[in-house]
């Protein structure tokens, strides 16, 4: 499995009935999600319009944890001409990590692994929400000084805005630490081969 080397620049943690999260310095993760973190559950209503499944069906919640790299942040800062950088925090997600490249098109089953022990498994990519450009669009300020559009957050964001996972072994997550990201490889065992 090919690895990578990435650091974790920011950590966030999310009260419910809000969209951003706040800064901490330390994330516990336990198999269920994030202790104290809203979206802390094995299982989660759908919320129909962009999800698998009708609004409301009961399913399993393969959004434990959010993560987006800060070099994603930044192009999606510039796209949309802010005069301050986004905030992780400000886009809902609960950890930045610097140094991984591409980092919202890691491959379902890649595994980020931690120095405690933790281990986090990518499910998704995490689509850009209108509610979220809303609240960005009332936080932010263009250079321009034009109001920001509701809708430039999804616009700007539409390929670079991280990824969703679930708890694969419990641990703490540390503003800091070093994150070892092992891509994905169809295993040796079930690659077809010309006969």
């Amino acid at each position: 499995m090919q690895k990578i080397v990435g650091r974790i620049e920011s950590v966030h943690l999310g009260k419910p009935d809000v969209l951003n999260k706040d800064a901490a310095t330390k994330l516990t993760f336990d198999l269920d999600g994030i202790v104290g973190d809203r979206h802390r559950s094995f299982e989660r209503e759908a919320w129909g319009a962009g999800d698998k499944q009708a609004e409301g069906v009961r399913r399993r919640n393969e959004r434990q944890w959010s993560a987006i790299s800060v070099e994603e942040i930044r192009e999606i800062s510039k796209t949309m001409s802010l005069t301050t950088e986004l905030n992780a925090g400000d886009i809902g997600v609960n950890f930045s990590i610097s140094g991984v490249p591409e980092f919202s098109r890691l491959t379902k089953g890649t595994i980020l692994k931690f120095p405690s022990g933790a281990e986090l498994v990518v499910v998704e990519y995490n689509p850009p929400c209108l509610d979220m450009g809303k609240s960005l669009a009332d936080s932010y300020e263009t250079i321009s000084g034009d109001p920001l559009s509701p809708t430039a957050f999804s616009s700007a964001a539409k390929l670079s805005r991280g990824l969703v996972g679930v708890v694969d072994v419990p641990g703490d997550v540390v503003v800091g630490d070093a994150v070892e990201v092992h891509l994905y490889e169809t295993p040796a065992w079930l690659r077809r081969t010309d006969a």
